[in-house]
């Protein structure tokens, strides 16, 4: 889980949580996790920061991710707020490399992305299944969901000075690519699956091979799989079906592309 550094002009949720982390973590008594009954993890405890650096520089399959988070979000539920900051501070690489992601272009928007990733990524942690599979996926598509209602509320709200107040066409590809896939999805033009497939594999970092892996598929299956669905979505917009209210003979056409 890597980050991308962000000039920031104030402290943010997310710069506040690393704070609080770090004194869960400082000696003489940091928080410490029982890695031994996570298959995978090194047999021992230790400190959440070394478990979060671990984490950051080692690759591990889905069954000890999902057995790892099942615990973290097990203990942020049942023992007390400072293993909802521990589980959150190991998350906070991923959490800020996805906010990053989502502010770029909205600069100004940036520590309201910040405060709806950790908002999303808290309620998925307290209220999401823990059975697996994808449970880390599941956990940061929550956040990356909160944080992108951000922009798309100001691509909807905030029109720009030289606008014309008459009716136009709406200009391709109406907005943010998440847009699109909600509103294909909701439309029944694809999946929630899918859509959470092309976004976590185009837009997101998840590998096309862990996601096949988890799903006992193969890459080139769910590829496949990818493509289908994305040449759906391509077809409904050129075909104007995303910008407006979509028919039942609409989702016909796409379905069979």
């Amino acid at each position: 889980m890597a980050t991308i550094s962000r000039t920031r002009t104030a402290d943010t949720a997310l710069t506040t949580a690393e704070k609080a982390f770090e004194l869960l973590t400082c000696k003489p008594a940091p928080l410490v996790f029982d890695a031994r009954p996570v298959p995978g993890l090194p047999d021992t405890t230790m400190p959440l920061d070394k478990l979060r650096q671990l984490l950051m520089f080692e690759r591990y399959d889905s069954d000890t991710t999902d057995a790892l988070w099942r615990q973290l979000a097990h203990q942020a539920r049942e023992w007390g707020p400072a293993w909802v900051v521990g589980a959150i501070g190991v998350a906070l690489p991923a959490l800020t490399h996805l906010a990053a992601k989502i502010s770029r272009g909205y600069a100004r928007h940036a520590d309201d992305v910040d405060s709806e990733v950790l908002a999303g990524f808290l309620q998925a942690l307290r209220t999401a299944d823990l059975a697996p599979p994808r449970l880390w996926l599941r956990l940061c598509w929550a956040a990356y969901r909160a944080g992108v209602a951000v922009v798309k509320a100001d691509d909807a709200e905030e029109l720009p000075p030289d606008l014309s107040s008459g009716s136009r066409s709406p200009r391709m590809p109406y907005g943010h690519p998440d847009l699109l896939l909600g509103r294909a999805a909701a439309t029944g033009l694809i999946t929630t699956d899918a859509a959470e497939l092309i976004s976590a594999t185009r837009f997101g970092d998840a590998l096309i091979e862990h996601l096949a892996a988890e799903q006992g598929l193969t890459a080139s299956a769910l590829r496949m799989r990818r493509r289908r669905a994305e040449r759906i979505v391509a077809t409904a917009i050129t075909r104007g079906h995303l910008s407006g209210p979509i028919h039942s003979s609409s989702r016909r056409e796409g379905m069979a592309t």
